[in-house]
């Protein structure tokens, strides 16, 4: 749950704080707690508890709604304080529009609960928050607590704490002067497992940065994520990972942040928590934090059984350096250490750091069928991209063009490039010592793998989809065209729809091709929870 200011600017110097979002209650089976995030609403210069208007702005003599002044005075030195990220002399207090937190039952939260005051970073622009001093770690009497690079603080369950905001800048075309503050009350995942849902789930919402992937996903309820919240950020699927969170009486999903810290980094924390909706993150030492920390490397399998040990859940596939290689690539110890702490998905790791990006969607992906164990391994094949390149060849399509229009290579020339397919040849062994690997720890016969036909140019695109049911998203391959269709997209249609899918191929190729990515790292799906009871599972 979350509390919720308004700021809005009106003429030339003030703003409107209104108040959405006041009450929260916390109910355990020991206690009732009750948080209030309270303004001046009826500008009496008083913060009142609870006004009933706080949640509007009006004009007039009977009007309602507390304001902030944008504070481009100066109380100490040179510089405006708008420009201070400090409070130089108490006089600037006055400056500033007061909030006050206020509590009421037991004297400290239950255990496994916090309590933070967060922002967004187009909110924080516009306003900083200032309180006196409640940690030996904080520097001055009233340090700055949420500001530009610092969206959000932890702050101590007490009676009543008041916060001094300041504004930062006038309404203009590009600010609406409109900034919400927020409370919210969080708590661990610490009881019950987090679990990830598998590309065999049913999908319930489709999210993304660009309109690239609209058309397959037509049936399905889409998010699309403005470009003013994802800030130029289109790698969504390495922003976060769906998943959800199920005890006897509720359950509700719980998205996991990843540690990259991007642009999109406010996305899960601002626009997806919520009221039964649930947030995870770590934040890892720094110098751990690698591309393989992305959630395009963390990924679930189907339902298994492994030498007749159920896992009814899946389990988690991550990549990361060679088995023994003391200097590659890892996923972080704090990430890696939460995914095995869930016990009911045991992860797998596999070989991903001979990728430049490092990430298991590149190289593999899981696709419902309709026969055998309910699924398909798919893996990159650069082997089987040869033998149909091979094939064309022999039928006298050697100048058939790879590309059309856009990076013009025939498959003569292709197949003629020796280094390409001494690469090739390296990158093929990595996707085969994986291919065993999965063999062993998913139990799964060939018959269960589809080589899909793909060549590395530089370690870099594989195996990228977005599945949606039945529905597949495919990267559009650009490769030769014989009799106007495209040979690759042939060879993937005849290998992937007698499962019962349809594949839909999608141009992604300027938008994210060319940045290193595909359509599964542009995209992201929450899907339906398992029917299965985790706690009903045979560990």
């Amino acid at each position: 749950m979350a509390a919720e200011l308004r700021l809005t600017a009106v003429g030339k110097s003030t703003f409107i704080w209104t108040k959405q979002s006041t009450l929260l209650v916390i109910t355990t089976s020991v206690c009732l707690a009750e948080i209030s995030l309270d303004v001046d609403a009826d500008q009496d210069g008083v913060v009142e508890k609870n006004n009933p208007n706080k949640a509007s702005w009006k004009w007039g003599p009977k009007g309602h709604g507390a304001i902030l002044l944008v504070n481009c005075d100066s109380d100490s030195g040179k510089r405006p304080d708008n420009q201070k990220s400090f409070i130089g002399r108490l006089e600037d207090l006055k400056d500033m529009s007061q909030m006050v937190l206020r509590t009421a039952g037991p004297t400290e939260l239950p255990t496994g609960h916090t309590l933070k005051l967060h922002m967004s970073a187009h909110d924080a622009e516009a306003a900083q928050v200032f309180t006196k001093r409640f940690s030996h770690e904080q520097d001055g009497d009233y340090p700055l607590i949420l500001a530009a690079g610092k969206l959000s603080m932890e702050i101590i369950f007490t009676k009543e704490m008041t916060f001094y905001v300041s504004g930062l800048k006038f309404a203009d075309i590009d600010f609406s002067g409109l900034v919400r503050i927020h409370v919210s009350l969080l708590h661990a995942v610490q009881n019950g497992p987090w679990i990830m849902t598998p590309n065999v789930q049913a999908p319930l919402k489709v999210y993304g940065c660009r309109y690239e992937f609209l058309f397959v996903c037509l049936f399905y309820l889409i998010n699309l994520i403005t470009p003013k919240i994802n800030r130029g950020d289109r790698w969504i699927q390495d922003e976060m990972e769906f998943g959800y969170i199920q005890a006897p009486h509720q359950s509700f999903p719980v998205v996991f942040d990843s540690p990259r810290d991007r642009d999109l980094d406010n996305f899960p924390y601002n626009e997806l928590m919520g009221p039964d909706f649930g947030y995870v993150t770590f934040k890892p030492p720094r110098d751990e934090v690698n591309s393989l920390e992305s959630f395009g490397n963390l990924e679930v399998s189907p339902p298994v059984t492994v030498k007749g040990k159920s896992y009814p859940l899946g389990r988690i596939v991550i990549g990361g350096a060679f088995p023994f290689q003391t200097d590659g690539r890892k996923m972080s110890s704090a990430t890696r250490n939460f995914l095995r702490a869930q016990v009911v998905q045991e992860p797998i790791v596999l070989f991903s750091d001979w990728l430049r990006v490092g990430h298991v969607d590149e190289f593999l992906s899981f696709v419902p069928a309709k026969d055998r164990k309910g699924f398909r391994l798919l893996l990159a094949s650069p082997h089987a991209a040869y033998k149909l390149l091979q094939g064309l060849q022999e039928t006298g399509h050697g100048q058939a063009k790879f590309f059309e229009g856009q990076l013009k290579v025939t498959v003569d020339e292709l197949l003629a490039d020796k280094d390409l397919h001494d690469k090739n040849d390296y990158y093929q062994r990595c996707i085969d010592w994986n291919r065993d690997h999965l063999k062993n720890e998913l139990e799964l016969d060939e018959e269960d793998i589809v080589d899909i036909p793909l060549l590395y140019k530089s370690k870099e695109k594989g195996v990228n989809m977005i599945v949606l049911w039945r529905n597949l998203g495919i990267a559009k391959p650009f490769g030769p065209k014989v009799n106007g269709q495209c040979a690759i997209e042939k060879e993937v249609t005849r290998l992937l729809e007698p499962l019962g899918l349809k594949c839909n191929f999608i141009n992604d190729f300027v938008p994210y091709y060319e940045n290193e990515g595909d359509v599964h790292c542009g995209s992201n799906v929450r899907r339906r929870a398992f029917k299965l009871k985790w706690w009903e599972m045979e560990m």
